[in-house]
């Protein structure tokens, strides 16, 4: 997995916690530095832990689903995604209290994080992929675009909160259909 598809698929999995710091963002009359920092690190490093845990726990059944691991990968991909446009498309404007507290953001960080879980089981059974890197990045990006979520919500409001998530949720099908039509041998990259 190059660089390229590694970066899309952090921008694709940070669109859920982009939304959410959009709604923070919101609920907050007056951004502090701290709020920024808080946001960042919560979802960052919840993005980061998440497909570390699914990479242990594909690689511990890859040996029983190595004959179809693609359609594994496509399905939770597409389903992630799916879910994530369905979201978009669906007009609800749920937004958060303003609270920065442990329990808030500890749940807030899980509930945006759930998807990278199902990721990282698609990165074990990926051939090429260097786990270590590709947490690294989706914890990177998801930390900068949480902070500029909460900044986009605080100035703009919900303006952008479903673009980003239809954006997220499509190329996260996209990826899973690149990966599903590659070991098809449809697609050759």
């Amino acid at each position: 997995m190059d660089i390229l598809e590694l970066l899309l698929i952090a921008a694709g999995l940070s669109m859920d916690a982009f939304a959410v710091s959009i709604c923070k963002g919101l609920s907050v009359q007056r951004l502090k530095p701290r709020h920024y920092l808080l946001t960042g690190a919560w979802f960052g490093g919840f993005q980061a832990l998440m497909p570390s845990i699914g990479f242990l726990l594909g690689s511990a059944f890859d040996q029983y689903i190595s004959a179809f691991d693609h359609w594994i990968a496509f399905v939770l991909l597409a389903f992630i995604g799916g879910n994530m446009v369905r979201e978009s498309l669906s007009g609800d404007e749920e937004c958060h209290d303003d609270s920065f507290g442990l329990r808030t953001m500890f749940l807030l960080a899980v509930a945006t994080s759930i998807d990278a879980l199902a990721v990282g089981v698609t990165f074990a059974l990926l051939p090429d992929v260097h786990i270590l890197s590709a947490v690294s990045l989706i914890g990177a990006a998801t930390f900068l675009l949480s902070a500029l979520g909460l900044k986009v919500g605080n100035v703009f409001g919900l303006r952008y909160k479903a673009r980003a998530e239809l954006a997220g949720g499509v190329i996260l099908i996209l990826m899973g259909l690149k990966i599903l039509l590659e070991h098809l041998g449809i697609l050759m990259f």
